[in-house]
């Protein structure tokens, strides 16, 4: 490829034409680009300004004069003139876009093969024979203009029945067309007449035009490349529903709680609207409206490239919402707040009057209508905490993948018999033909192999439900003799909690560690999926375990005899928190110890007694604190 700079190292101007069958969204992705450049592009604009026969044409029926009454030699000059005229045309902005190049020129006049009745290769040379009198400026043209295809695929047919969708009617001629101009464009491509190429598939708007800009950000430096690809990385909740159903608290808790950027609607549009020099943007139509939606959002995510999480409201109109759904595709989810009218007249502050007033000003754009097309419909008649825990649910079903834990047999944990006599007698009882739970997983050092009889205890993560519960205290009742003495730690929790993260820390963390497979249950129920917490977030909300252990290890210290198990295990925790944001998972509390006594250059030989002995037991717990101490402001020696 060409250097996009002269001998000054100042950028030469380009010209970039998009080509592809018809619904491939070229118009729609040189909007997009061309708004989003601003002064430094400009779209050529439809092939009909340049040739005064077009009113008359379009007077008479485009279709009848393409299809029947315009003598072949006519069509043929029309479009060729059209494209000539076009390419001569003066541009001051340093790139120009082009609805379709001069290969499409080729293809196109090749559809009088649906007059004529000739086959692909005869209608290529018919093509070639009714262009021959503009041959030479034509190649000057095509030479001076960069290539970009949108092809639905590969494969014609298929990409001719995508075309075909996306029309209301279809004509016997207009589909025969279809399948020659496909037939055409795919030959193009195979002779190398669009050097660039794009297969649009069923990707949303957005998608596409990441990949346009990646490929021609080469061309010119003033196409946005990365970090300011269209919304790359970023999902957007988009919040509707009618006056008082909670749209507000719903973006102010995904901005407190998620991380989200949270933006106005009305801010987005009018934003665009100014860049673009558009005077009253609320006059136009639903489909322009979502794009410059998702102009203002490109333009703020560029600006702040370290976003992942966009949140905007209030959805206001129907056809922008369906038209922005199908711009964003994936990265997009639709959550209503849905409340009954008594609710919503009950929370407005300015009256009922006030609450119907604005429910009918936005029942008329189909604000109302946003629910039937909505990924998320959220019941908020209830108490808050009942919006954020769906709420939390929306967002980390996204940031956490969901994952189907392998199990391992009982004699896999090397504990000892009557453990694994236990534990195997409670599988039994608890997974039948109507399994009381959903999950069975060993934690703590009884899961590592480092279980120490008489040390540790049995801890034991369950999945179930609540109504189990009776059920399964019946059942630890009539073992908890085969326990033998051994201190028995089980946790309950729903799938629910699971998937809203509704844990606790040190629960969270187990549940990262079966989702990346560090820890194996025992038993899943078949097709069981769990979240799987993200490391980030893992090490962000162990912070609070580490707080609350350094408050444990000083009242163990306070103690005129601490219980020397209790302070070890403790000051274990608080080593393996500190070592979790160095980026190191020890699961061992030896091995925890050691390494992070041996980071701070102290003595490790204290770990290897403070089991037993009381001095060195208190030695390594203020070694330990003082570590944590050390990286808070202020804290000295």
């Amino acid at each position: 490829m060409s250097s996009p700079y002269n001998s000054d190292m100042c950028p030469l101007p380009v010209s970039v034409a998009f080509s592809g069958p018809d619904n491939t969204g070229k118009t729609k992705q040189i909007g997009i680009l061309a708004r989003r450049m601003g002064r430094a592009a400009t779209s050529a604009g439809p092939l009909d300004r340049y040739d005064p026969r077009w009113a008359a044409i379009r007077a008479g029926g485009m279709a009848r004069w393409w299809f029947e009454t315009g003598p072949v030699e006519e069509v043929a000059d029309v479009l060729a003139t059209s494209y000539l005229e076009r390419s001569r045309h003066p541009f001051s902005a340093p790139v120009r876009l082009l609805d379709r190049g001069i290969p499409m020129l080729e293809a196109s006049a090749a559809t009088v093969a649906v007059r004529e009745d000739l086959g692909a290769a005869q209608a290529a040379d018919r093509a070639r024979l009714l262009l021959a009198p503009y041959e030479t400026d034509l190649r000057t043209a095509e030479e001076g203009e960069r290539a970009l295809a949108l092809l639905h695929c590969d494969d014609p047919e298929e990409g001719t029945r995508r075309s075909l969708a996306h029309e209301v009617t279809v004509t016997e001629i207009y589909a025969a067309y279809q399948r020659h101009l496909h037939e055409q464009i795919n030959r193009l491509v195979d002779d190398g007449r669009f050097p660039m190429s794009i297969r649009i598939g069923d990707r949303p708007t957005v998608a596409i035009q990441d990949e346009v800009r990646r490929l021609l950000a080469a061309l010119h430096p003033d196409v946005p490349g990365a970090p300011g690809r269209a919304l790359a990385g970023v999902h957007v909740t988009a919040l509707g529903g009618m006056s008082e159903s909670g749209k507000s608290t719903a973006g102010e808790y995904l901005r407190t709680q998620h991380s989200h950027a949270r933006l106005k609607i009305g801010y987005l549009i009018e934003d665009a609207a100014d860049r673009a020099g558009i005077h009253d943007p609320y006059r136009l139509g639903s489909v322009v409206q979502a794009e410059l939606i998702v102009d203002a959002l490109d333009r703020f995510c560029q600006a702040h490239h370290f976003l992942d999480s966009v949140s905007i409201e209030s959805l206001h109109d129907f056809d922008s919402t369906a038209e922005l759904a199908r711009m964003l595709g994936a990265q997009l989810t639709i959550a209503y707040l849905d409340a009954s009218e008594a609710t919503r007249t009950r929370r407005g502050t300015a009256g009922a009057q006030d609450v119907a007033d604005r429910d009918l000003a936005k029942s008329a754009r189909g604000a109302n209508k946003i629910v039937s097309i909505a990924h998320e419909v959220i019941g908020n008649d209830g108490p808050r905490l009942r919006l954020e825990r769906r709420l939390d649910r929306i967002a980390l079903d996204r940031l956490w993948p969901e994952h189907q834990p392998c199990t391992m047999p009982v004699n896999a944990l090397g504990l000892p018999v009557h453990l694994e006599s236990y534990l195997a007698e409670f599988l039994d009882r608890t997974t039948g033909l109507r399994p009381l739970i959903d999950l069975l997983a060993v934690t703590g050092s009884g899961a590592r192999g480092k279980y120490q009889h008489g040390w540790s205890d049995l801890d034991v993560l369950v999945v179930a439900d609540t109504s189990s519960l009776d059920e399964m205290r019946q059942i630890l009742a009539e073992l908890e003799a085969e326990l033998g003495g051994v201190k028995l730690g089980m946790t309950v929790l729903t799938r629910a909690e699971c998937r809203a993260g509704a844990v606790t820390s040190r629960l969270l963390h187990v549940l990262a560690l079966i989702g990346s497979g560090a820890l194996v249950p025992l038993w899943s129920t078949p097709g069981l999926a769990l979240p799987a917490p993200d490391a980030a977030t893992d090490i962000a909300v162990s912070l609070r375990d580490g707080i609350q252990a350094t408050i444990e290890v000083r009242r163990q210290l306070l103690k005129g005899a601490p219980d020397l198990r209790d302070l070890y295990k403790v000051t274990a925790l608080l080593a393996k928190i500190q070592l979790r944001f160095s980026g190191i998972e020890c699961p061992s509390d030896s091995d925890a110890l050691t390494v992070l006594l041996d980071a701070g250059r102290q003595d490790t030989s204290v770990v290897t007694t403070a089991r037993t002995e009381r001095p060195a037991a208190e030695a390594l717990a203020r070694l330990v604190l003082q570590a944590w101490l050390d990286t808070l402001p202020g804290e000295t020696r």
